[in-house]
């Protein structure tokens, strides 16, 4: 794999119980809204799931995803192709926290930054409409 190795740790409050994370996080459809330009495999499950292998596209770029840990409060993907490295996510009440190592050519801090923020105003906007 070409690119250098990168981690990065980020974890940031939100405003939003632990089963709307949980399930922004567990659910391929609402991934989806909140992850774009990501795109997934069509044909995707309602909820990952052990063992479940997917594919994503930033730009022309495919990662292949092995979802190696889907828990209630947990979610750990195994990344090959564009990024070979993992990606974990954890949750509670009011945080999310992000992990993820990896070899790449892709600036992959800033691409955590930017989706946590989209996470997060995704939780704010999902609550506002619950109101």
């Amino acid at each position: 794999m070409f690119g250098n190795f990168q981690q990065s740790s980020l974890r940031i409050e939100v405003n939003a119980e632990e089963s709307i994370i949980r399930d922004s996080l567990l659910r391929p459809n609402q991934c989806q809204e909140w992850l774009w330009p990501q795109r997934f495999d069509a044909g995707l499950p309602e909820q990952f799931y052990q063992g479940l292998v997917f594919k994503s596209w930033v730009g022309p770029v495919a990662v292949e995803h092995k979802v190696d840990i889907a828990e209630s409060n947990c979610l750990r993907l195994l990344l090959s192709q564009g990024i070979d490295g993992f990606h974990e996510w954890y949750w509670g009440d009011g945080w999310v926290q992000s992990r993820l190592e990896g070899i790449s050519l892709m600036p992959l801090n800033l691409g955590q930054t930017v989706n946590l923020l989209r996470l997060r105003e995704f939780l704010a906007s999902k609550k506002k409409r619950e109101e």
